[in-house]
C-alpha cells in the first residue's frame, strides 16, 4: 500500500526559476481613466538551499481560515435591527411586551436564515442594495406571511389583520434595504482607505487587463500586486506587474506581500497548475473570484456561486471553499482511533506471527522504524515489519527496495501480502496516520516531489493514512507521482465518511493479494 517507486510523468522538472521572489505593490497613483497595466517579468529568480538543506522538507502551511466577506457581520445585524424594530412598532401589538420582544428575536433569525439562503450574504465587489431590493421584498413577504399563520394557528384571537400584515412587510423591506445601504457605504469608503493585496491569475494579457481595472478603481478594495501565469513562464516582459510563473513563486509572494485576495480570469480547473493555485490560495486563507462572463466555470472541491457581481464590465462571482466540516472530521478520527484498536486485538496472533518469523529468518529487530512526513507537513516516525536489513541513509533516499537480495523469502511475503504494514495500526490509534488518507513519504521525497509537482505538497491537507483512493486503483509500486498526487488530491476536495468507508472496504477485500514489487 506505501509508494514503492515512480515514474515522473506529465510534471515540470527542475526547480522554480525567473519568478519574483518578492515584490512591492504597484504605483500608488491611479489615473482617473483606466490605464493598462503591463506585466513585467521579476527579474530575482528563486533557487532552492544547496547541500544538506536541500533534502528538508519545507512544512506544509496549516490551512488558513477563509476570512469572512465584508457582510458577515454588519449586514445580517442591519436585517436583525430592521426584524426587530418592525416587530416592535407594529400597529397595535397584538402581543404582550415580553412575548414581542421573543417573537423579535425569533423573526430576526428566521430573516437572517432566509436572507442567507438566498445568498444575500455572499461576498461583493460592488453591491447595491437597491439591486437587492427584489430579493429583500420578497423573502421580507413569506417571512411575515409564516409568521402571520403561525401567529393565527396558535392564538386565533390576536391574528394579524391584512393592513398590519402589509405595513410590517413594507416597513421591514424599507429599514432592511437603509440599513444595506448605509453598511455598504462604509464598506465602499473603507476599501478605498485600507485596499488588500491581490494576485491576479491567469494569461497575461487577460490578466493585466483586470489588472488595470482593479488599480484605476480602488472602490474594489483589491490592490493588484502581482500576475500569476501558470501556464505561459515566457510571457509578460516589460511593465508594471511582475509576473510569478511558477508556484514556489506564487508562494512566496503570497506569504512575503500579505496576499487577502485572488482574482482568476480563466475556469480554476483549466489545468492541474492553476487547480493547484486554488488549493494554495485556499490554504492561506485567501478569498477567490473568477472573473467568467459565461459564469460556468467549476472547480473541484470549491462551491460556485450564481453570478450576480460586477468588475468594471466583468462579471464575477465568488469562489466559495467547501465547509469545513470539523464535526465530520471529529468523527473521522473517532472512527480511525476505534477501528483501529479494535484492528489490533483482531490481528494480535497475525502480527505475532509474523514477528516470529521475521525473528526467526532474519535475526533482531523485528520492527523497522523510518521517518515519514505527516499532516501539514509535520514527521513522525512510521512502523512496519522488517522485511530486509539497509542501511539507514539508503533507505530513506533510495525509491525501491523490490528485487532486493537481502529481502528474505519472509520478507518478500511480507510486502506482497502487505502484512509488513499491520504495525501502522499502532500510528492511527497514537493519531500519526489516519486509516484512509494519502500514503505518506520520506522527508527526502517529499521535498524532491514538491518541486518537480505543483499538487504534491496540498496532499498534506489530510492525515496520510494506511489506504487510500489512489492505492485502491492500482498507484503502488512503479506508478506516476502525479497520478496519485491528483488522485489524492481528489479524495481530499470530495472528501466524505461514505468515501472512507467504501476505500476500507476496497482495500479489506484485496488485502491479501498478492502483488508484485513492495512498498
Amino acid at each position: 500500500m506505501d509508494s514503492a517507486a515512480a515514474r515522473h510523468t506529465g510534471g515540470q522538472s527542475g526547480t522554480g526559476h525567473a519568478g519574483g521572489s518578492a515584490f512591492a505593490s504597484v504605483s500608488p497613483a491611479a489615473p482617473p481613466a483606466v490605464s493598462p497595466v503591463k506585466p513585467r517579468r521579476a527579474v530575482t529568480a528563486i533557487h532552492p538551499p544547496r547541500g544538506p538543506r536541500a533534502e528538508r522538507v519545507r512544512p506544509a502551511v496549516r490551512p488558513g481560515r477563509v476570512r469572512p466577506g465584508r457582510g458577515a457581520f454588519p449586514l445580517p445585524a442591519a436585517d436583525a435591527l430592521a426584524a426587530a424594530v418592525t416587530a416592535a412598532t407594529l400597529p397595535a401589538a397584538p402581543l404582550p411586551p415580553q412575548a414581542t420582544a421573543a417573537a423579535a428575536v425569533l423573526l430576526a433569525a428566521a430573516n437572517a436564515a432566509l436572507q442567507a439562503q438566498g445568498g444575500l450574504y455572499r461576498p461583493r465587489l460592488a453591491p447595491s442594495a437597491l439591486l437587492e431590493l427584489p430579493a429583500l421584498a420578497g423573502r421580507t413577504a413569506a417571512l411575515w406571511c409564516g409568521a402571520a399563520a403561525a401567529l393565527a394557528a396558535a392564538a386565533p384571537e390576536r391574528a394579524l389583520p391584512w393592513n398590519a400584515l402589509l405595513a410590517a412587510v413594507c416597513l421591514h423591506t424599507v429599514l432592511a434595504c437603509a440599513g444595506r445601504g448605509l453598511v455598504h457605504r462604509l464598506w465602499r469608503r473603507s476599501a478605498v482607505r485600507r485596499p488588500v493585496s491581490t494576485l491576479v491569475v491567469g494569461p497575461a494579457d487577460g490578466a493585466g487587463a483586470v489588472a488595470a481595472a482593479l488599480h484605476g478603481r480602488p472602490e474594489y478594495g483589491l490592490r493588484p500586486v502581482g500576475i500569476a501565469d501558470p501556464a505561459d513562464p515566457a510571457a509578460g516582459e516589460g511593465g508594471q506587474l511582475p509576473v510569478l510563473a511558477t508556484h514556489e513563486d506564487v508562494r512566496r509572494a503570497v506569504i512575503q506581500n500579505s496576499v487577502r485576495c485572488a482574482v482568476f480570469t480563466r475556469p480554476p480547473e483549466a489545468d492541474e497548475r492553476t487547480a493547484a493555485l486554488v488549493r494554495l490560495f485556499h490554504d492561506h486563507g485567501c478569498r477567490l473570484w473568477l472573473a467568467d462572463p459565461a459564469g460556468t466555470a467549476k472547480v473541484t472541491g470549491m462551491r460556485v456561486a450564481q453570478p450576480a457581481d460586477q468588475l468594471w464590465g466583468y462579471a464575477v462571482q465568488p469562489l466559495l471553499p467547501r465547509p469545513a466540516r470539523p464535526l465530520e472530521r471529529s468523527v473521522k478520527r473517532i472512527i480511525d482511533s476505534a477501528l483501529a484498536a479494535l484492528a489490533l486485538l483482531a490481528a494480535a496472533p497475525v502480527m505475532g506471527a509474523c514477528a516470529l518469523a521475521v525473528r526467526l529468518s532474519d535475526g533482531p529487530g523485528v520492527i523497522f522504524r523510518q521517518e515519514r512526513v505527516g499532516l501539514y507537513g509535520r514527521p513522525f516516525t512510521l512502523l512496519k515489519f522488517r522485511t530486509l536489513r539497509a542501511d539507514e541513509h539508503e533507505s530513506a533516499t533510495r525509491w525501491t527496495v523490490a528485487g532486493d537480495r537481502r529481502m528474505s523469502p519472509v520478507g518478500s511475503f511480507l510486502r506482497k501480502s502487505s502484512l509488513d504494514e499491520l504495525p501502522q495500526l499502532w500510528n492511527v490509534v497514537r493519531g500519526d496516520m489516519s486509516l484512509v488518507g494519502p500514503r505518506p513519504e520520506r522527508p527526502f521525497f517529499v521535498a524532491k516531489f514538491s518541486t518537480v509537482h505543483p499538487g504534491y505538497e496540498a496532499r498534506h491537507r489530510m492525515p496520510v493514512g494506511i489506504t487510500g483512493l489512489a492505492q485502491i486503483n492500482g498507484l503502488r509500486g512503479d506508478t506516476s507521482i502525479e497520478d496519485r498526487a491528483r488522485f489524492d488530491n481528489h479524495y481530499i476536495d470530495t472528501w466524505s465518511l461514505w468515501q472512507d468507508l467504501w476505500i476500507l472496504a476496497r482495500t479489506a477485500a484485496s488485502f491479501f493479494r498478492f502483488r508484485l514489487g513492495g512498498s
